[in-house]
């Protein structure tokens, strides 16, 4: 990437793509306290004016940035949902899609819990968090028609189960759980979700 030439002149409808795009590395990176409209500008090569007409504001930015990453988020939790598996093995497999999101993505995820609880948060972004529970949702809603999963209001068992997996993915990302141990114990946890800690 950082071999490409700053200075690539931008069509209009995809200099906000390309801005974000740019903000996205900078997070990697440098965190998102280094974020800043006027050096995205520079270093995409359009005048310190030309992100304003995309962007109010760095708040704004940012929440573009944690709109996108929830819309991402939902593209790979949707692409890894196969109902005609077993529960348990669907559950993993969904389960893992998502492990690997957060540890590919961690400033990223950081900065979408960060907007997601924010009291002034968008409905657009409200809408597009509902988006990513939805194939957790889906799944455990036809385990209960299928008895098996315990009956109980869906949406609570999915904030419980998502509850596990978030908690392992702030393990990764402080560095007590390293990636690939994280990723091989996803059976594992699914597997105590579904049938408990007790011996059997």
């Amino acid at each position: 990437m950082s071999g490409m030439p700053a200075t690539r002149p931008y069509h209009h409808g995809d200099l906000r793509s390309a801005l974000l795009a740019g903000a996205e590395r900078t997070l990697r990176d440098k965190g998102a306290a280094a974020l800043s409209l006027r050096e995205l500008a520079r270093e995409t090569g359009v005048s310190h004016a030309a992100p304003g007409r995309h962007f109010r504001d760095k708040q704004a930015l940012l929440d573009a940035l944690a709109l996108t990453g929830f819309e991402r988020m939902t593209r790979t939790l949707e692409a890894a949902d196969h109902p005609e598996l077993p529960m348990e093995e669907r559950l993993t497999t969904l389960a893992r899609a998502y492990l690997g999101f957060a540890i590919d993505n961690a400033e990223l995820l950081e900065l979408m819990y960060a907007r997601k609880h924010d009291p002034d948060v968008s409905e657009q972004l409200a809408a597009a968090v509902e988006r990513t529970i939805s194939p957790f949702l889906r799944l455990i809603s036809q385990a209960q028609q299928r008895g098996e999963i315990v009956e109980g209001d869906p949406e609570r068992i999915t904030l419980h189960a998502g509850a596990t997996l978030h908690g392992i993915a702030a393990f990764t990302a402080n560095g007590t759980f390293p990636p690939q141990a994280a990723l091989d114990s996803v059976g594992e946890v699914v597997h105590h979700l579904l049938h408990g800690l007790r011996p059997r």
